[in-house]
């Protein structure tokens, strides 16, 4: 059969969560031994090596000034429509064929002080819509789909979960002088504690901050992402405690650097009040980082036994915490073993099995 994927997210120079997702499961799904056709469509020209060339993938750039899924996109699903239809980082378009949609979380709804008015509302809108009209619908965790079913009332029948996958060359760096040079290019000097992410509300860095403010000082903090709604109150909340001086904000980091970066760290910590599925902390256990990751939503089924969990509201847990990882020599070395084999169950080619199947059933 003919499926076509949304690729228009994958495509972005700088990905996040979303975007990676779509790039690593798009990346994988070409990769099966399938008898299907792919037909990529994109919204712009996409870098020449962002897919392998493959007889079974079609690219299909279509680009559109605005609106480009609900008017260019859905003009595509009128007069060319494939068998199927998956999109796996954003919402359907309003013309659509059968199709399958991957929902990644509803934190939106469960903290919406987090984001924006207008986000929370397109969120609220495009999510419940996605849920509708898909025929079946991929959720990266249980924690998502059982969202699914109270909040938005979706059967669970037609609810299929499929865990995220990690990227096959992530693994720990031991070249001591490839490190030095990753921790140069991001003037970290000190042994340092690391959080990789989107700078949010919903990742509850004010807190983290507070507890790292309890920490010794010959630690500084690496707060490594994008700068995103109101970061200039984690800045503000630096300096207040009196440690900015400790703190480094690093910007986004590309692909290249993370290993490295995640390998030096003294503690990954990851203190997010709600996520989806949590891949940066399978992320820092490929890599032998030791972790600290909340108690909530998604991030139990992601770090099972091998992280430190704690109550993301409780600064002084939180603290506490990461302490004994820098203290516990024993900790720390059980948390990296255990890391890697926790990592290890997660892989980009058993998640696109699971999403091919869905997607045959969804097409029948």
């Amino acid at each position: 059969m003919n499926i076509g994927i949304d690729a228009s997210r994958a495509a972005r120079p700088e990905r996040t969560g979303t975007e990676n997702y779509s790039l690593h499961l798009i990346r994988a799904l070409l990769d099966l031994d399938s008898p299907h056709r792919f037909r990529l469509y994109f919204n712009r020209q996409p870098a020449a090596n962002l897919f392998p060339p493959s007889p079974q993938a079609d690219l299909r750039v279509i680009p559109f000034p605005r609106l480009w899924t609900h008017v260019r996109l859905a003009w595509e699903m009128l007069l060319h429509p494939p068998d199927v239809l998956f999109v796996p980082a954003h919402v359907l378009p309003l013309i659509h064929p059968r199709s399958v949609a991957t929902i990644h979380d509803l934190g939106y709804r469960h903290f919406p002080e987090a984001h924006t008015r207008s986000a929370r509302l397109y969120l609220e809108w495009g999510t419940r819509y996605s849920a509708r009209a898909s025929r079946l619908v991929i959720a990266d965790s249980r924690a998502t789909r059982d969202d699914l079913v109270s909040m938005y009332g979706v059967p669970e029948c037609r609810i299929r979960v499929a865990y995220p996958g990690i990227c096959p060359g992530l693994a720990p760096v031991s070249d001591s002088a490839v490190i030095d040079r990753v921790r140069g290019k991001y003037g970290i000097s000190r042994p340092y504690l690391l959080y990789v992410g989107t700078l949010q509300p919903r990742k509850n860095l004010l807190r983290l901050m507070d507890a790292f403010a309890a920490l010794p000082e010959q630690y500084v903090l690496v707060l490594a992402g994008k700068k995103g709604w109101l970061y200039s109150d984690i800045l503000s909340r630096a300096e207040a405690l009196g440690v900015g001086r400790r703190v480094i904000f690093t910007g986004y980091v590309p692909d290249e650097d993370l290993p490295a970066l995640l390998s030096g760290a003294e503690v990954f910590v990851f203190p997010s009040l709600y996520e989806g599925f949590g891949l940066p902390v399978l992320e820092a256990m490929a890599c032998g980082a030791p972790v600290v990751c909340s108690d909530t939503s998604s991030l139990p089924e992601v770090a099972g036994d091998a992280a430190l969990l704690v109550s993301p509201t409780d600064t002084a847990a939180l603290a506490a915490a990461m302490n004994q990882v820098l203290t516990d020599g024993d900790l720390r070395q059980r948390l990296v073993l255990r890391g890697r084999e926790q990592a290890a169950k997660f892989t980009w080619q058993r998640c696109a099995q699971t999403v091919l199947e869905v997607l045959e059933e969804a097409a029948v």
